[in-house]
């Protein structure tokens, strides 16, 4: 889809020159505020500029309070450039307005994503530098010292322990005005930053979704809540507790990318494969019409982030032809949009892979090449190792065996790599790798013949597999350890043993195509023709209606008609 140019919406040239013509230039001989590199310009919105209700009632000047309230929309949909460029327009207007310089520090720490990089970092410990010198009352001091607390001493302690302390502070603001839906709001939000982003206990996401559903009854339309909801229950066991909320949050926010995207986390989670696509055909459009209106240089992260979530729908659908479609979009792309660098390179090395793996088509995957691009991809170990992990399945599939040795070299060189950072929000990735090295260890010793071996160590990747958790970049894992463990498990004709693998897999991934087709099989071989019958009528009627090319359907249906 091409974005439509008519939908794009100018905000600024017209609806705040009045406002802000005068003392913008006013603003601007204030030196502190000169010294700092402010995003500005007009707000670029795609489609009718709507991103959902909310009043937060600390702005300062009224008159400022409709473009303030407009900022947090942003913010709470995660359109962070947009958000500090309106926030600035509060400043511009009321330059001792601390609470503006508040949203400029909170639209560059990005709590759910990435840590701010160091010139970030510096300019959100200066513009709180700005903020504090003003006057203000003590409800916005709570929240200007919230949000300082993380960007204080930034350069000689970690950033999880500066979240942490936003999120303590957060908690306290929460406690002390239990009136402030906004204070619940981002405290919620302060949890899910703090969480543990590797264990399957879901402590704060169970806390922060509580906070949040006791809110959504009373605020059906602000975006921040829905948005939040998602996040927390992006993960198998809370996942059934968002779908409400996953279908009503696109029609909250309709002109966040995000925002169209953000649903498909909680239909991935439950194998809802049809409104995933549709929600990040959508979504891709909107992207695509921002970095148009935007003239961004490459290729913007929302896109490929809605594109690697398409092509994992489209797999399970078995549909390879959409698949392939969304793949030939960006597989030719070279230069990228720089934020969100991690959202950017992860589906260059995990679409094509899933592609070659999903399908089972092990000459592909082992002549998988790395994208050329402009990135240098020893920034990115994690990303780089899909690649690695897809050629070494390959190989170990069509026996060669030097190749899955170098291979793992590599691998174990990417996980050190990652390691020797010590940086804690790295851990997903680390323990990912480490499942990755220990698959393509046991791939090479069963193919050649070690059978048990190869079991063992496929067994030891699954204990690695369910203690950590899916990281939020990705809509699931290139390949489920567990659901490998089944196809072992089927070749060394132990059925019972590989159908319990594969509906442990499917608990956690539903309806994913292999996992649906692995239990028919191990029915099959365990003579249960009923539960076969169950599992395949499941899998034809997730592929239908779709371009499906799959030969396993056709052996379903092969099936169901010799019943």
């Amino acid at each position: 889809m091409k974005p439509s140019k008519t939908l794009l919406v100018m905000i600024g040239s017209i609806l705040f020159i009045s406002l802000f013509g005068c003392k913008e230039k006013a603003s601007k001989t204030n030196p502190a505020i000169a010294s700092i590199d402010f995003k500005r310009g007009d707000l670029l919105l795609c489609g009718s500029g709507q991103f959902g209700e909310l009043k937060f009632s600390l702005s300062c000047n009224y008159e400022t309070r409709e473009t303030f309230d407009l900022a947090v929309a942003l913010l709470h949909s995660f359109q962070y450039n947009e958000a500090e460029k309106a926030f600035v327009k509060v400043i511009d207007a009321d330059p001792n307005c601390p609470m503006a310089y508040w949203g400029v520090a909170m639209s560059i720490y990005h709590a759910a994503w990435f840590p701010p990089s160091k010139e970030e970092l510096i300019k959100g410990y200066e513009v709180l530098k700005i903020a504090k010198g003003l006057s203000m009352d003590e409800k916005q001091r709570d929240y200007v010292n919230a949000i300082d607390a993380f960007y204080t001493d930034w350069e000689t302690v970690d950033h999880k322990t500066r979240a942490k302390r936003f999120e303590v502070n957060m908690e306290q603001i929460y406690l002390k005005y239990p009136e402030d839906i906004e204070a619940a709001i981002f405290y919620s939000l302060a949890l899910y930053s703090t969480r543990d982003r590797v264990g399957k206990e879901y402590v704060n996401e169970r806390k922060a979704g509580k906070i949040l559903e006791g809110l959504f009854v009373s605020n059906p339309n602000h975006p921040g809540i829905a948005h939040y909801i998602i996040h927390n229950y992006d993960n198998p066991v809370l996942a059934p507790k968002g779908l409400e909320t996953a279908r009503r949050y696109a029609s909250i926010a309709p002109s966040s990318a995000h925002a169209q995207h953000m649903p498909s986390h909680i239909f991935t989670r439950l194998g809802i494969w049809q409104e995933s696509i549709d929600t990040n055909l959508l979504s891709a459009e909107s992207a695509r019409c921002y970095a148009e209106a935007a003239a961004l240089t490459g290729s913007y992260f929302e896109e490929l982030h809605s594109i690697d979530y398409l092509v994992y729908a489209y797999l399970q659908k078995g549909d390879n032809t959409n698949a392939e479609y969304q793949y030939n979009l960006i597989k030719d792309r070279k230069v990228f949009h720089s934020m969100m660098l991690t959202a950017v390179t992860y589906p260059l090395t995990a679409v094509p892979a899933r592609l070659a793996l999903e399908n089972k088509d092990w000459k592909r995957a082992a002549n998988l090449e790395l994208q050329e691009t402009d990135l240098n991809w020893e920034q990115f170990p994690w990303q780089e190792a899909i690649h690695h992990f897809a050629v070494a399945m390959g190989a170990a599939n069509t026996n060669d065996f030097n190749v899955v040795e170098k291979e793992i070299e590599t691998l174990k060189k990417l996980h050190q790599n990652l390691v020797e950072k010590n940086d804690k929000t790295k851990a997903i990735q680390i323990k990912q790798i480490e499942i990755q090295i220990k698959t393509v260890q046991a791939w090479l010793n069963f193919r050649s013949n070690n059978k048990e071996k190869g079991l063992e160590l496929m067994k030891e990747a699954v204990e690695v597999e369910k203690k950590t958790s899916k990281h939020p970049v990705t809509p699931g894992d290139v390949l489920p350890a567990i659901e490998l463990l089944g196809d072992m498990l089927l070749e060394l004709n132990r059925p019972k043993e590989a159908l319990a693998a594969y509906e442990e897999n499917l608990k956690a991934h539903p309806y994913r195509f292999n996992g649906l087709y692995g239990a028919a099989k191990a029915n099959i071989k365990l003579g249960d023709r009923e539960k076969a019958k169950e599992y395949y009528n499941k899998l034809i009627e997730m592929t239908e209606p779709s371009n499906n090319q799959r030969n396993e359907v056709k052996e379903a249906e092969k099936y169901l008609h010799s019943l």
